[in-house]
């Protein structure tokens, strides 16, 4: 059987790749690096948060054989946007995800309640100032530091001309990441987006949003083929990577159960989640009829009247 298939040209050996999840030193001392060796050894590739406890640079020379995307935020301050995506450039990732489902953050009431900062040893390795390595120490009051963070430091009027000016600012494939309805799929493509991921940022930004897999099917219409299409949120089981390319996407991208792999045993457990992932996916292939990632058809799908309401 072969499960190899490709994102943005780059061959990758199964359809689950490693989605951009922020501080990772917080759950292993090696955070991100950890991740990047896991995904090196696996075969696919990692997207690095921008708000990573590792470096751009660091990762790329954890795991210079492995494939790297960058997900980007477009903060006030236009040249450190820029900043971070030239140095993408120069540590060779292959490709920018960029945000455009956080002008401002979600309520998260359990971050609120615990006034959320980073712990005094890590800083958002990405930038060199205190207040945007979110390590100043400063007093975020009755608040979550991370939402005060954002708030003050990422653009909440970005649009479809920032996008614009992304994509004359360099040669790398951009992904538009947190598209949920297909008027905005079709306006992403028209701008020269390379790539959809069709995500809700966890469900953690809106309450009410439908699950992403809820929404592919018309992302994946929306777009007739011109962009790749790929999908985060919810994905546990082999079976989630297959309902997913059933309906369309390329590739999914995994968080928390990284995360959890991390917590457990460092690049080593991260390494074992995907192998867990990637021997389920090859079983409800086999199961199904599907010796090639091609042959995954909607034919496989049986969709169910959904009976309550959702925004």
């Amino acid at each position: 059987m072969d499960l190899s298939t490709s994102v943005l040209g780059q061959k990758i050996s199964m359809p689950v790749c490693v989605g951009a999840t922020a501080m990772q030193r917080m759950a292993h001392a090696d955070g991100e690096t950890a991740t990047a060796k896991a995904c090196q050894a696996m075969g696919t590739g990692m997207m690095l948060s921008s708000w990573a406890t590792s470096s751009i640079e660091e990762v790329a020379e954890a795991a210079p054989a492995g494939l790297h995307w960058l997900q980007l935020y477009v903060y006030k301050d236009r040249e450190v946007t820029k900043s971070l995506v030239k140095r993408a450039e120069r540590a060779g990732y292959k490709g920018i995800f960029v945000t455009v489902d956080t002008p401002f953050l979600g309520r998260r009431i359990d971050d609120v309640r615990n006034k959320f900062q980073l712990p005094p040893h890590l800083r958002l390795k990405n930038f060199s100032s205190s207040d945007l390595a979110f390590s100043s120490g400063k007093d975020f009051g009755e608040n979550s530091g991370l939402a005060v963070y954002v708030a003050e430091a990422i653009d909440a009027s970005v649009n479809w001309e920032d996008i614009k000016w992304l994509r004359e600012l360099t040669s790398l494939p951009i992904v538009a990441k947190g598209i949920l309805r297909a008027d905005d799929a079709k306006e992403a493509v028209k701008i020269g987006v390379n790539g959809i991921l069709v995500s809700n940022h966890g469900a953690r930004q809106l309450d009410g949003v439908p699950a992403t897999i809820d929404v592919l099917p018309e992302i994946v219409e929306a777009v007739e083929g011109k962009v790749e299409v790929f999908l985060d949120g919810g994905v546990r089981k082999g079976t989630d990577v297959l309902k997913a390319l059933a309906l369309g996407a390329k590739a999914v991208f995994i968080g928390r159960p990284l995360i959890w792999g991390l917590v457990y045993q460092g690049d080593e457990g991260a390494k074992e989640v995907l192998q867990m992932l990637k021997e389920e996916f090859r079983l409800a292939m086999a199961l199904t009829g599907c010796r090639r990632v091609e042959e995954i058809s909607r034919t496989l799908i049986r969709r169910h009247q959904v009976l309550f309401s959702k925004i």
